[in-house]
């Protein structure tokens, strides 16, 4: 069974048990995971492949390999999918049963702080998503969307799956379809899009040609010495005075 490295560090009893009681399941592409509405007591794990969550035909997130799709808490033993699950591209896909995660997750502290960050880093990459799409041109949104395949369903070098189609592009970048495939003949047309057998490939200049600089979604942070918010004095027991009793106010 593949082994996320979230798990790497339990011992392996513990890890045996998890790999019992979790199934594997295949998937061809653009078939359905998990429907909406559905009711599940399983955590889902990427192995191999891309999933997507839908909601109203609107692609909302990815889910590449390593990553989870999961209910809105770990405190119950099922949950009640808001969005439909579906495979982007063949996947594999692990589901675990979120009662051994919640126990996992009770006996190590690492497990959890895992979970907690791979939820952040969704959470961040939905609201960088939400941004581009308010605020970007057609031509930028489908720029950013592309670099951003690259490393969802990497393809060679600079390069994504060609079976990611325009109309996920699409659904995902909240344009229609002839928009994109406008867009895209003309990054083609100007060298900045080249497809062959492999995959879609964009250079890597790709970000710096027409577009600019492809900048992080949140402003980067300039480095400062980090100063303490007390003096240090105010933890120092002075001298002698250890075993001193209080004073009466």
């Amino acid at each position: 069974m593949y082994l996320h490295p979230l798990i790497a560090s339990v011992p392996p009893a513990d890890r045996a048990a998890l790999i019992r009681s979790s199934e594997l399941r295949s998937y061809r592409r653009n078939e359905t995971v998990l429907p909406a509405d559905t009711w599940t007591d399983r955590i889902y794990c990427v192995a191999t492949g891309l999933l997507r969550a839908v909601d109203r035909d609107v692609t909302t997130d990815f889910i590449r390999r390593g990553d989870f799709f999961l209910g809105p808490s770990l405190s119950e033993n099922s949950y009640q999918a808001t969005s439909t699950l579906v495979a982007a591209l063949p996947s594999s896909v692990y589901l675990m049963p979120i009662t051994a995660i919640r126990g996992l997750c009770a006996i190590y502290p690492e497990v959890t702080i895992g979970l907690l960050e791979i939820a952040m880093k969704r959470i961040t990459m939905i609201r960088g998503q939400l941004r581009r799409i308010s605020s970007l041109s057609a031509e930028n949104l489908v720029g950013r969307v592309l670099h951003e395949l690259t490393q969802l369903a990497p393809a060679g070098s600079g390069g994504y799956d060609k079976r990611i189609t325009q109309a996920v592009i699409a659904s995902y970048s909240g344009l229609s379809r002839e928009v994109v495939n406008k867009t895209m003949r003309d990054l083609e047309s100007r060298g900045l899009v080249r497809r062959d057998e492999n995959g879609i490939h964009i250079p890597p200049n790709f970000a710096s040609t027409d577009f600019g600089s492809l900048l992080p979604d949140a402003p980067a942070t300039v480095g400062h010495e980090a100063h303490p918010m007390f003096e240090p004095e105010l933890f120092t027991t002075p001298e002698g005075m250890g075993d001193a009793e209080p004073k009466a106010p």
